[in-house]
């Protein structure tokens, strides 16, 4: 093996097991397969690995829908301060939003992927869809592409800018502001909404999946039209779109942090920013009252998702960890993103696990090693014989 296929970094005592299976992964992906693997329990980070060429620990890449956990982190921060209610109506704080049959529409409605404002005819061009405030101001305008509350889809590139023009609405500052001040500025985390020009020598572009002839038959079998809500909640109807892969390489997505997808980190960002919304992190108390983790992470949407076209467990915002990695507890909340990074926070166990790879993963979403990582992380938390479940 390489020794650029040989994890760096650091496990404290009893997670040996997990650097085993972190190796064992980065032996069978091959090839150029960068990624970083990072772990608190109880706000200590036990786990901090890094595997692969051009990449180390503090190498940054765009994390697309991980960065929707920030968003939602935003929210039930001023929810948990009053200053937003989750079940008043999103056209309270925002009138313009109340066109075309939205009036009732309430913030958990929202949060929940069952408003239905997954886009607008025609699309948005790459400057609108870095831009959360030109796309609030297109979809206050947009008819919903279902009747809000009776089903719910994926609102996959919008809901951070939806979210946050309600954060904006009420504090007189952008998402992205509040993000800084209260998250990431206090705990030094390598998670920007908006990348500082001088930290682009530490960004690492996102590579193009390679996928085999039978995962290429696949996903063009799966492939939909680009009028069909799927093709619209992904943009993929405007003339000029360029594929989701390639949004966080561009210096005007990175530079303005849409909230949707826009986000950059390094997996010790992923994963120190979910341990501090739980635990105790340097003398800070957590983030989240456990009241407002548990209503964040209760079950508001299960089944057949219309924009993902397949079966999704979302809580407020939050994907319903568990749904997920049957091994975590109830209450587990999280996000991943496109490329195949995936980062959660476990309450019952007091596990923050954050995860981040360089090449796009098949099939898109959390890449499938997470199961795998996940499961070794959790077993030593537990003290189980990792070996021994395999």
């Amino acid at each position: 093996m390489s020794t650029e296929n040989i994890p760096r970094g650091t496990v404290a005592a009893g997670y040996e097991s997990v650097r085993e299976e972190f190796a064992a992964v980065a032996a069978d992906q091959g090839g150029d397969y960068a990624a970083q693997l990072v772990a608190h329990v109880g706000g200590r980070r036990v786990v901090d690995l890094w595997v692969g060429p051009e990449f180390t620990g503090s190498s940054l890449t765009g994390v697309f829908s991980s960065t929707k956990g920030a968003a939602y982190l935003v929210v039930a921060l001023l929810v948990q301060d009053g200053v937003l209610d989750l079940d008043q109506r999103v056209s309270h704080y925002w009138p313009e939003f109340g066109a075309e049959g939205k009036q009732d529409i309430t913030l958990r409605d929202l949060l929940a992927h069952r408003a239905g404002v997954v886009g607008v005819e025609g699309g948005f061009s790459l400057d609108e869809l870095a831009d959360d405030l030109v796309i609030a101001e297109r979809l206050a305008a947009a008819r919903p592409f279902w009747r809000p509350g009776t089903a719910f889809g994926y609102h996959a590139l919008v809901i951070g800018a939806l979210t946050g023009e309600l954060v904006r609405r009420t504090t007189g500052r952008t998402l992205q502001e509040v993000f800084e001040a209260r998250v990431r500025a206090p705990y030094a985390l390598d998670f920007y909404l908006g990348l500082p020009e001088d930290l682009e020598d530490r960004f690492r572009t996102t590579l193009p999946m390679v996928a085999t002839p039978a995962q290429l038959a696949e996903l063009e079998a799966g492939a939909t039209a680009p009028d069909s809500v799927t093709g619209i909640a992904y943009n993929q109807h405007h003339p000029d779109a360029l594929a989701v892969a390639e949004l966080p390489n561009q210096r005007v997505v990175r530079a303005k942090g849409p909230a949707s997808v826009g986000g950059v980190a390094s997996a010790r960002g992923l994963a120190g920013m979910y341990a501090a919304a739980i635990s105790e992190v340097d003398g800070r108390a957590p983030l989240l009252k456990p009241e407002t983790a548990a209503a964040f992470a209760q079950l508001h949407s299960i089944g057949y998702d219309v924009v993902a076209r397949m079966h999704k467990a979302f809580g407020l915002g939050f994907t319903v960890s568990a749904e997920v990695y049957p091994v975590l507890g109830q209450g587990a909340f999280g996000h991943s993103g496109a490329a195949g990074s995936q980062a959660f926070a476990d309450p019952r166990s007091g596990l923050a696990y954050g995860y981040n790879r360089r090449r796009f993963a098949f099939p898109g979403g959390a890449a499938p090693e997470n199961d795998r990582l996940v499961r070794a992380v959790h077993a030593a938390v537990v003290g189980q014989d990792w070996g021994a479940l395999r």
